[in-house]
């Protein structure tokens, strides 16, 4: 008889508790759409996560990650879906990682989640991402591929964003290829200096406000200028 009641009672709560999960499920989800409404991000993570626990979802957990980096919340992005190289990952988890392991400077993870972007949907934007992480891993031969693929596809309407000045700027994705590739040149061969500068000065045809190019410019003939006096 106990035994029975025992079942009874452990019936009736599980009853109880699945309609308390469904409810809450719903009031969340509602909540979710009028955070959206509001563009409230605290209150769309807030609701996304209790979402997640009363019912695990990848996509969710996809979404949820996307709004943090929106939010530059890296380190709580990769925490919700992780760093490692997962090809079975959908492409909105692969941009999270990537964007958020280069914000983090992790060059090297970043750059496997990128390539696996490339693969996906090659296009001039993720071919400047993998270039640019190549430069910084030392990969300077594997960047010059990409970057004449980006100075071949490169639109004249696309601009990347930059944010060494204290005011984020914006210049040609054409002329910034020119400049990873004079980068790319130089760092192959000192020697080469001269080539470096002229690509810089292809850049800043294109481009004559592009401030890191003018910069490069700069650091190149200062370098360049005490080897001359020394000739002389």
């Amino acid at each position: 008889m106990r035994k029975f009641a025992f079942v009874a009672l452990f019936i009736t709560s599980f009853i109880v508790n699945a309609q308390s999960n469904g409810e809450l499920q719903k009031h969340y989800e509602a909540f979710y759409k009028e955070m959206r409404m509001q563009s409230d991000v605290i209150g769309m993570i807030n609701a996304l996560t209790h979402l997640n626990i009363l019912s695990p979802s990848q996509s969710r957990k996809d979404t949820l990650a996307y709004i943090y980096v929106n939010n530059n919340q890296h380190m709580q992005a990769l925490n919700t879906i992780g760093i490692d190289k997962n090809e079975a990952d959908s492409d909105l988890a692969v941009q999270v990682k990537a964007i958020s392991l280069k914000a983090i400077n992790q060059p090297k993870r970043a750059l496997e989640q990128f390539e696996i972007l490339n693969m996906r949907n090659p296009n001039a934007y993720i071919a400047y991402e993998i270039a640019d992480l190549k430069i910084q891993t030392g990969d300077n031969a594997g960047a010059i591929t990409n970057i004449e693929y980006g100075i071949a596809n490169a639109q004249n309407d696309m601009k990347y964003a930059f944010y060494e000045r204290q005011q984020p700027y914006e210049a040609s994705l054409k002329a910034a290829f020119f400049h990873l590739k004079a980068l790319a040149v130089y760092n192959q061969d000192k020697e080469k200096i001269d080539e470096a500068i002229a690509l810089i000065d292809e850049a800043l045809k294109i481009d004559p406000n592009f401030n890191l190019a003018s910069l490069s410019k700069q650091a190149l003939e200062s370098r360049k200028t005490p080897a001359t006096e020394q000739k002389e």
